[in-house]
């Protein structure tokens, strides 16, 4: 596709088909401008089914399209300020023939050709001025340029110093006013460094779950104890607690067994 198109075929609303997409076609001529051949391009477009037809305009050495869609206007064929207008040979011969078009045609010329030369006296009055000791000029420009070189010099050094600190094998890009912005957003604690260190250490590893209360702590202990002494008491012990600790009786019983019969 040769430019922009809008399918008239595609329903509710046409599609936009963008420049470039690629069509099998059908090409066959339908005619001659002088000797030049015109061409016809007829393709479907596989969304709605519909055919499309462009064909080639050897006069204006541009495509038109002839069926099935529109040209998607983009604003090119609008002359704008400073554009070279090219006149078709209707437009010269029109001029030449009507003397009211004629005239028109050269009080824009001259109106045109009063504001560029305006424009060309003030540029070249903005150089004369700008350049009217070269040396003094060439000296500020070499002035601004090593403060700006040496600016540059030290952000690379600080930035390899970094990525050497760092131990980064990417390339680091320059600080912006966003960065500065979401790093004033970033809280690392107040105090002194090595208090808070002290501190940290201070306290355990694993949090307890709240504070017992001397009541709670003794029931704990003294259920402790009677398991220890007595593990039948809990049954949800493992059996080799169990066991070993029936074994650890039966040690001490004959021991104390040994003890009275000597």
């Amino acid at each position: 596709m040769p430019f922009p198109i809008w399918c008239t075929t595609c329903k509710p609303q046409p599609m936009i088909i963008g420049q470039g997409v690629r069509f099998n076609a059908e090409k066959k001529k339908v005619g001659n401008y002088h000797s030049t051949p015109i061409y016809s391009f007829r393709m479907k477009h596989t969304a709605c089914g519909g055919w499309i037809e462009i064909r080639t305009d050897p006069k204006n050495t541009a495509y038109v399209v002839f069926e099935g869609a529109k040209k998607r206007d983009t604003g090119e064929g609008v002359a704008r300020d400073g554009d070279l207008v090219i006149e078709s040979a209707e437009e010269r011969e029109k001029r030449q023939s009507d003397a009211f078009a004629l005239l028109e045609g050269r009080v824009e010329e001259k109106r045109q050709v009063f504001s560029d030369k305006t424009r060309i006296e003030e540029l070249w009055a903005d150089k004369e001025k700008a350049w009217d000791d070269p040396y003094e000029r060439s000296r500020k420009l070499r002035k601004v340029f090593r403060a700006e070189r040496k600016l540059r010099e030290e952000d690379e050094e600080k930035t390899e110093d970094l990525r050497d600190r760092m131990s980064l094998g990417v390339e680091l890009l320059a600080e912006s006013e966003e960065d500065r912005r979401r790093a004033e957003f970033v809280d690392f604690g107040v105090g002194d460094g090595e208090t808070a260190v002290n501190k940290a250490k201070s306290k355990p590893l694993f949090a307890s779950a709240g504070p017992q209360r001397p009541e709670s702590l003794r029931v704990e202990l003294k259920n402790n104890t009677r398991a220890a002494v007595d593990p039948f008491l809990n049954g949800d012990k493992p059996a080799s607690t169990v066991i070993s600790l029936i074994k650890r009786k039966k040690a001490v019983a004959l021991v104390d067994y040994e003890s009275d019969s000597s």
